[in-house]
């Protein structure tokens, strides 16, 4: 059974092609891919790379984690599952009530 790998502080200009390349040696690459951001199409620096077995996707955490690459320190572990995205999406959540501004009430005038 494959087995998906998290790959952390790629340099920006690392491709698919570049993460094959690293993990073939440890057996075989079934795939890699770089994040990008969708705005900027630019790299996010980290990506994932499933490799064969659980075997080879071991002897690549051992021998690529904390490795050198391009100046940059590798991290490279197992893939963690996503999460269900659950509503909210950042902007407060299930929160409702009013718009802003003062409610207060009446508020002693000045004489």
């Amino acid at each position: 059974m494959s087995k998906k790998l998290y790959v952390g502080n790629l340099t920006y200009n690392v491709n698919e092609s570049d993460l094959e390349a690293m993990f073939s040696p440890f057996g075989s690459v079934q795939s890699a891919q770089v994040i990008v951001d969708r705005d900027t199409n630019r790299s996010k620096g980290f990506g994932f790379v499933e490799m064969g077995s659980e075997s080879e996707a071991q002897d690549a955490i051992q021998a690529l984690n904390g490795r050198e690459h391009d100046g940059r320190n590798l991290t490279v572990n197992e893939a963690k599952p996503r999460e269900a995205r659950s509503g909210g999406g950042g902007y407060g959540g299930g929160r409702s009530g009013g718009g802003g501004g003062y409610s207060g009430g009446g508020g002693g005038g000045r004489n």
